[in-house]
């Protein structure tokens, strides 16, 4: 079993063994310019509840990718980097407060001011990807899914050079993906990915009409957006558009009452940053509005 081979991550504790155990050799000279993290300190990041590993994941399948590149000296450089809208800032400062590792970065660009939190390979090797196997939690995207599964590849195999990764015919996949809406559904981690998934691609809006509205859009994966339907309770069609990217989106009083009912009642973690604030502007307007103004809302 691959997955078994990577790591195990969740180690009895010894003497010598740490609890959260690294995936491949983490470099010499990483370790002198970061510090090696200490048996107590993987402790500490096994107490990260894990609704919010699955909403880190969901948001990295949105706003995130695992970026693998050649160095000038031929060399493999891997980093995880989170990009936003400068505005939203305070999201990527939650995000490491939680996670006490990476680097902040501003760049102040008139016309897309954006910020990233750009997490190393050392890191990768670790933290996140020690505790996504160890919480069984994964990317939903086909996309992120792939650069995951070649991050792994190298770092399991303790690849330097670039040039060495075209000696690999196949990159082996770490997580199965569920085969139908159902099996998504039925994932333990699916809601809170769900809401980070939705601060990344979601969004909250009244339309022209004084329709309420909630969607969701990316590229498109069938299994995933039907999951979306079964998951609100909804017949909607999924749209379509330019023959690759999906729309999920509803609006009647029934399924603009479920969508609160999850993103208020059910004990997920929360919205945050500029969707936060999107999401409660969407909730005093629907208490403004005649067609909505009966629901149930969150006090």
């Amino acid at each position: 079993n691959s997955l078994t081979e990577l790591c195990c991550c969740l180690v009895q504790e010894g003497n010598n063994l740490p609890v959260l155990a690294t995936i491949g050799t983490v470099s010499t000279q990483a370790l002198k310019k970061g510090r090696k993290l200490r048996c107590n300190d993987k402790k500490e990041y096994l107490q990260i509840p894990c609704r919010f590993i699955a909403f880190l994941v969901g948001l990295i399948d949105g706003d995130g990718y695992i970026q693998i590149t050649k160095t000038t000296k031929g060399y493999i450089q891997i980093k995880l980097i989170i990009c936003l809208s400068l505005e939203d800032i305070s999201s990527l400062e939650y995000i490491y407060s939680v996670l006490k590792i990476g680097k902040l970065q501003i760049y102040k660009d008139i016309q897309n001011p954006i910020c990233k939190l750009v997490i190393s390979k050392t890191d990768l090797q670790e933290v996140i990807f020690p505790l996504l196997i160890h919480h069984k939690i994964y990317f939903l995207t086909e996309s992120r899914r792939a650069q995951f599964d070649l991050a792994m590849l190298i770092i399991k195999n303790d690849l330097k050079l670039f040039n060495q990764i075209s000696n690999y015919n196949k990159v082996p996949t770490i997580f199965d993906l569920p085969k139908t809406a159902s099996e998504y559904l039925s994932l333990a981690f699916f809601k809170n990915w769900l809401v980070g998934f939705t601060n990344a691609e979601g969004s909250f809006c009244i339309k022209q009409n004084n329709d309420a509205c909630f969607q969701l859009k990316q590229r498109i994966h069938v299994q995933l957006f039907e999951a979306f339907k079964l998951l609100f309770k909804t017949n909607r069609n999924i749209s379509i558009e330019m023959g690759k990217y999906a729309q999920f989106s509803v609006s009647s009083k029934t399924d603009i009452q479920t969508v609160i009912d999850f993103f208020s009642f059910s004990g997920l973690h929360p919205l945050i940053g500029l969707k936060y604030i999107q999401y409660l502007k969407w909730i005093t307007s629907l208490q403004n509005s005649y067609r909505y103004k009966n629901l149930n809302f969150p006090s």
